[in-house]
C-alpha cells in the first residue's frame, strides 16, 4: 500500500499564528529596536537580518533550513521508495513550521505522545494524528472525542496493551456521548522494552476487548524497537529483527481471526535509529497490499551532532538509506575565562539537552562576525545556565564571542525553545521555528 499524495494541510499547518505578536522578551528572539515592539514571525523573516549582524541576546537556537529541507526529502523518498507511509513524530519539534514541511511532503500523519500533543497538533490544521501510546485517562479520551466529533476532518489512531486500557478508553468516549469511532493499534512489547502486550496471549486478548467495544474499532498493530538497543551491531540488529517479524506475525494472526475491522490494516513501527530495520522486515506488508505501514521516525528533521550521527543507520549499511544532515545548533556568547585553557558560554542545562551526551563545539565567531579558531575545544560540563568549554592550549577564544554549539538528541533541545531562528546556508534569518510543549 503506497503512501497517499502529499497532505493537502501542509501549507496551512507550516503557516500557523505566522501573523501573531511574539513577546519582545521571548528566549531566542532578536534583539528588536524599538524595545517594545512587538514582531510576529512573518515581520522577523521579511527583516532579512543576517545572523551575526547587529546586537543579539545569546543563547539562540538556529535550525539551517537547507538541512531540514535535504531531510525531509530525503525520508520522503526513502518511504516512496519502499512503499513506506510516513507519520512523523511530533513531539520531536512540536513546531507547525517543521510539520507542515513533512506534510507537505507527503507525510501520511503526524505522531503525537501525549493526548494534549494530539490536540495540538489538531490546532495546527493536521487531520490525521496517531497517537503511539496508551491513554488510560477517561477524561482525556473523552475530550479527545469531542474534538473529533467538533471536526469530522480529523482522524485519531492510539495505542492499547491491555483490557484496562480498553475499558479505560470506551469509558471515556461512551461517557462522552461521542459519535466518533477511534482507529487503534495493539500495542506489541518485548521483554524489557516499553509498553506493549508481552504475549500472542494477551495481544489476542487486547483485540478481542476493542472487538466489543462500540466506540473503537481495531485497525492494526504497532510498536517500537528503538528501546532494544542503539548499538549498531550485529547482536542488536538480530534482535530488532526478530521483534519485527513478532509484529509481522500478531498482525497476519489477528487477520486470520478476522478481527482487524478495517479495510486497509496498519502496521506502524520505527524510530529514528532502526527505520532501515522497519523498511526491511515490514516492509514487504505494504508491497504486498497486506497493510499500510507506517514508520514514526521524528528526529531525522534536524539530526543532530551526536547521538543520531553516530547510531542512526549510514549509507554504508546499505544503498538508498538517507544521509541525514545535523540542522540544529544553540549559539552562546563567553562570558568568562577565568583560567588557562577554560571559557564559560552563557548556556546550559536550561538551553541544551544533555540526556544523550553533551553538546559539541562547532564555530566560533567575533562579535563583528569574523571567525575564531576553535581547535579542539569541547564541552565537559554543564550547569543551569553556562556551559564549561576546553580550549586548546593558546586558544584567543575571548570574552564577547560567540560559539555555535551542536547539540545531541534534538528532542530534549527543542523543548527548551519556544522560538528558533530558521537561517539559510548565508546566516541570514529567513523565518522562525515556533513551538508549542
Amino acid at each position: 500500500m503506497p503512501p497517499t499524495e502529499p497532505h493537502s494541510a501542509g501549507a496551512v499547518v507550516a503557516d500557523y499564528e505566522s501573523d501573531c505578536s511574539l513577546d519582545p522578551w521571548l528566549k531566542g528572539l532578536p534583539t528588536q529596536q524599538p524595545m517594545n515592539a512587538s514582531p510576529t514571525p512573518a515581520s522577523i523573516a521579511a527583516a532579512g537580518r543576517h545572523l551575526f549582524d547587529g546586537p543579539v541576546r545569546t543563547p539562540f537556537a538556529v535550525v539551517r533550513a537547507s538541512a531540514v529541507e535535504a531531510n525531509i526529502a530525503e525520508m520522503a523518498r526513502f518511504c516512496t521508495e519502499r512503499s513506506l507511509s510516513l507519520a512523523p513524530h511530533a513531539k520531536t519539534s512540536m513546531s507547525p513550521q517543521l510539520v507542515g514541511a513533512q506534510l507537505s511532503a507527503g507525510a501520511w500523519a503526524a505522531t503525537a505522545a501525549l493526548p494534549a500533543q494530539a490536540e495540538r497538533l489538531w490546532d495546527f490544521g493536521v487531520s490525521r494524528v496517531l497517537l503511539a501510546n496508551e491513554v488510560a485517562d477517561p477524561a482525556a479520551m473523552r475530550r479527545l472525542g469531542a474534538c473529533l466529533d467538533a471536526d469530522p476532518h480529523r482522524a485519531l489512531l492510539c495505542f492499547v496493551d491491555s483490557r484496562d486500557g480498553v475499558a479505560m478508553a470506551e469509558g471515556g468516549l461512551a461517557a462522552g456521548d461521542t459519535s466518533a469511532t477511534v482507529d487503534v493499534l495493539v500495542d506489541v512489547g518485548h521483554a524489557g522494552g516499553r509498553t506493549g502486550a508481552r504475549s500472542r496471549a494477551e495481544v489476542e486478548a487486547v483485540a478481542q476487548a476493542v472487538a466489543a467495544a462500540p466506540h473503537l474499532r481495531l485497525a492494526g498493530i504497532g510498536g517500537y524497537e528503538g528501546s532494544i538497543g542503539v548499538a549498531r551491531d550485529d547482536a542488536t540488529r538480530r534482535q530488532v529483527d526478530r521483534y519485527l517479524t513478532e509484529l509481522r506475525a500478531e498482525l497476519k494472526h489477528l487477520l486470520a481471526l478476522g478481527l482487524v475491522d478495517v479495510a486497509e490494516p496498519v502496521v506502524s513501527a520505527g524510530g529514528s535509529l532502526w527505520y532501515d530495520r522497519v523498511a526491511a522486515v515490514l516492509g514487504p506488508l505494504a508491497i504486498d497490499d497486506v497493510a499500510r505501514v507506517v514508520l514514526r521516525s521524528g528526529c531525522y528533521v534536524t539530526h543532530d551532532h551526536g547521538m543520531y550521527a553516530r547510531s542512526a543507520p549510514t549509507t554504508t549499511e546499505g544503498e538508498g538509506l538517507p544521509r541525514f544532515r545535523p540542522a540544529l545548533e544553540v549559539w552562546a556568547r563567553v562570558v568568562s575565562r577565568p583560567e588557562p585553557g577554560l571559557a564559560l558560554v552563557d548556556a546550559g542545562r536550561r538551553d541544551l539537552s544533555h540526556d544523550a551526551g553533551l553538546p559539541r563545539p562547532l564555530a566560533a565567531r567575533r562579535p563583528d562576525g569574523s571567525e575564531v579558531a576553535l581547535g579542539a575545544a569541547a564541552v565537559t560540563g554543564l550547569s543551569d545556565q553556562h556551559a564549561n568549554v576546553s580550549l586548546p592550549p593558546g586558544s584567543d577564544l575571548a570574552v564577547g564571542d560567540l560559539v555555535g554549539l551542536g547539540i545531541s538528541h534534538p528532542c530534549t533541545t527543542f523543548d527548551r525553545w519556544p522560538l528558533l531562528l530558521r537561517v539559510d546556508d548565508h546566516d541570514d534569518v529567513v523565518g522562525v521555528v515556533r513551538t508549542y510543549f
